[in-house]
């Protein structure tokens, strides 16, 4: 496991590049996905432009007037924390003993804060002095919806990140309730679910204001959200995050933390060897869940199962030899269900993508999207470790509960979509 891009670094090229230790590999892939998403969108919104299912809007702006004092100090406030931070880790000792207590700590160097923050600050003024006009005036100019995708993305971007951290937090209730600061503030613990409803949320406020199409819009979303979750989920099997399935008891760990096939019995005497660990983290021996799968079309054992050595939230049992902040793995491998996910979401992404010119009512391809997502993630949820709402019918998970509402909403969503004869326009 890599929990940042310093150990990938390190592994693969043998470089001790310690400010890597800033970049989490879960955070890393994000930011990819989301510029990947935001590429894809960018692209079918120029599409559906040129096939005139989209208009534009005008808006007034000043042309040629100086940087303005909110922009100066954004630019300063952007740069100090750059300095203050990022500058600042290499010159604190130890920050890099664990970056992610330094990120969220009062820590910092004040003098690179100020420096980089007074550049950033005169960088912009310099850039909008180039521009200035001897009487500023205003223009009025027509912007697409794909000029506003970086908006949207950054809209996205936090609410989604909020949404995904709030429902996690209603999901682990008691574990929030143990530490509700550092739940909140943990670059660790986020929902799906969560995210895709709120950013959904947002993004649909934002639509309405500047009067773009939503079914359109939607349609648009569609494949890049479904590639953007594979990407994801990169980084959610790369740093070990938590996100992983329940155990495959063919499996069992060696005393130097290879996988390797076992019977029955030697599952049992691993389990029990570890009953602290595991009655802590699922109340009773009887609530572990396990199921037995070999091995099959020579496919190597990790694809099978995993016990996740380094992981980033150092769930498990210390690995022998291993000093350090990273130096746990689980006791008895599991499925590797962010993997999966990897490989499902990334077919479904090439069947939204061939199938998108052949859905012609707006909406539609949203709704295909919603029921292909509920599919995969309640499918998924079968062999994933996670929490259940035993007061209810059967004792679904939430993302259970949410993908089998989605897959009904989807139904809904093509059908009403599938009445339309018109085409939605701007």
């Amino acid at each position: 496991m890599y929990p940042n891009l310093y150990y990938v670094f390190k592994d693969f090229f043998g470089a001790d590049w310690r400010g890597l230790k800033l970049v989490n590999s879960f955070g890393f892939f994000v930011a990819i996905a989301f510029l990947t998403a935001a590429y894809i969108v960018t692209q079918e919104l120029k599409r559906k432009q040129q096939q005139g299912l989209l208009g534009y809007t005008e808006e007034k702006m000043m042309v040629g007037a100086p940087a303005s004092a909110s922009e100066l100090i954004i630019n300063f406030l952007l740069g100090f924390i750059f300095g203050f931070k990022i500058i600042g880790a290499f010159i604190i000792t130890d920050a890099f003993n664990d970056p992610q207590a330094f990120i969220l700590s009062s820590q910092g160097f004040l003098p690179t804060g100020i420096l980089i923050g007074g550049l950033f600050a005169w960088l912009k003024w310099r850039e909008k002095n180039k521009e200035k006009l001897a009487k500023p005036e205003q223009r009025t100019i027509r912007i697409w919806p794909q000029d506003r995708v970086g908006d949207l993305v950054i809209f996205a971007a936090v609410f989604g990140f909020s949404g995904a951290k709030v429902f996690h937090n209603l999901e682990n209730w008691d574990e929030f309730m143990r530490d509700p600061i550092g739940s909140l503030v943990s670059f660790s613990g986020l929902t799906f679910y969560g995210g895709l409803i709120c950013a959904g949320l947002a993004i649909v406020f934002y639509a309405r204001k500047h009067k773009i199409a939503i079914p359109h819009l939607a349609d648009a979303f569609a494949p890049a959200l479904m590639l953007a979750y594979a990407i994801g989920r990169i980084g959610c099997h790369v740093s070990g995050d938590g996100d992983w399935g329940i155990l495959n008891s063919a499996f069992v760990n060696t005393n130097t933390g290879a996988v390797v096939p076992a019977n029955p019995g030697q599952f049992n005497t691993i389990l029990l060897a570890n009953q602290n660990f595991y009655i802590n983290q699922f109340k009773s021996l009887e609530a572990v869940k396990h199921i037995s799968v070999q091995p099959f079309w020579h496919l190597p054992n990790w694809v099978f199962a995993y016990n996740y050595p380094h992981n980033v939230i150092n769930e498990g049992v210390k690995i022998i030899g291993c000093d350090g902040q990273y130096c746990s793995q689980l006791p008895l491998p599991v499925f590797p269900t962010a993997f999966y996910e990897v490989i499902a979401c990334t077919i479904l992404f090439a069947v939204l993508w061939t199938s998108r010119k052949r859905f012609k009512l707006p909406g539609q391809m949203f709704g295909f999207y919603f029921i292909l997502n509920g599919m995969e993630r309640f499918t998924i949820e079968k062999i994933r470790v996670n929490t259940k709402y035993e007061g209810l019918p059967f004792q679904p998970t939430q993302a259970e509960l949410i993908s089998t509402l989605l897959i009904i909403a989807g139904v809904v969503i093509m059908i009403i979509a599938s009445k339309k004869t018109t085409k939605v326009a701007v």
